[in-house]
């Protein structure tokens, strides 16, 4: 707001000739809003300066938290991709289950696979046993039976014309017994013809052998007390490495 006053005239030019002079007063209202303006302004510019310092100093830590998930990432990655890692996933989380090892001794009386469950990835749980080399069923229900069996056959039989050319067939086969039935019954099999005349001859001349997997695994609705235990017909020629041979059940 503008006030104006009036300065006293010259006497002696009278009344009528008097001189007016304007004086502009600042109002104590435009004084406040200007000083308010420039504090707000003030307080902008260090507010900004706090939130860069603090954006700098997190980002370091930000990033090393985000390096370290994308490696938990790659890393779950890969192990999803293994089938014996996510068989032994799904079956841990199962109320009861059984995954065993695979093992052939050539000096032992059987002569046969026999399956470990105390040893590598093998565990029981939820009242399944390892009773004579066969799984025991503890309850009627349904469950998710598999098995897997690796062989490396030597198809070099001593004369290298005939290397390679020699067939070899393997079996696996999951056997069944149940007090019901009375008698054992085949739940699943498969059958592979090692040594065939393919283009891996160069590698079986090399002395690599033939490598191949047979994998069972259905489902089936088993009673309290079934017995489960595998046939192979080619037990010498099998690759007992941990996660190459196994056998599991799990209740779905």
């Amino acid at each position: 707001m503008v006030a104006y006053t009036t300065a006293p005239g010259d006497v002696e030019m009278g009344l009528e000739e008097r001189t007016v002079v304007m004086v502009e007063k600042k109002s104590s209202t435009q004084r406040i809003w200007t000083v308010s303006g420039a504090i707000l302004i003030v307080a902008l510019c260090f507010g900004g300066v706090l939130l860069f310092a603090w954006y700098w100093s997190g980002k370091p830590e930000m990033m090393t938290q985000s390096g370290q998930t994308e490696a938990l990432i790659e890393k779950d990655t890969a192990e999803k991709t293994d089938p014996h890692y996510t068989l032994k996933r799904i079956s841990s989380k199962a109320k009861a289950a059984i995954h065993l090892e695979g093992s052939y001794d050539d000096e032992s009386l059987t002569a046969e696979l026999e399956w470990k469950d105390g040893q590598g990835q093998a565990f029981a749980q939820g009242g399944f046993q390892l009773a004579n080399n066969q799984i025991v069923i503890p309850q009627s229900g349904l469950y998710f039976v598999y098995s897997q069996a690796s062989f490396r056959v030597s198809c070099n039989d001593g004369e290298e014309e005939s290397a390679g050319k020699r067939l070899t067939p393997l079996s696996h086969r999951i056997w069944r017994y149940s007090d019901s039935i009375g008698s054992r019954a085949s739940l699943m099999s498969a059958v592979r013809s090692a040594c065939q005349n393919t283009a891996q001859e160069d590698s079986y001349r090399s002395g690599q052998g033939w490598y191949n997997a047979i994998y069972l695994g259905a489902v089936f609705q088993l009673n309290k007390g079934d017995k489960l235990w595998t046939e192979t017909n080619q037990p010498s020629q099998l690759e007992t490495d941990e996660g190459k041979t196994f056998f599991g059940v799990f209740a779905l």
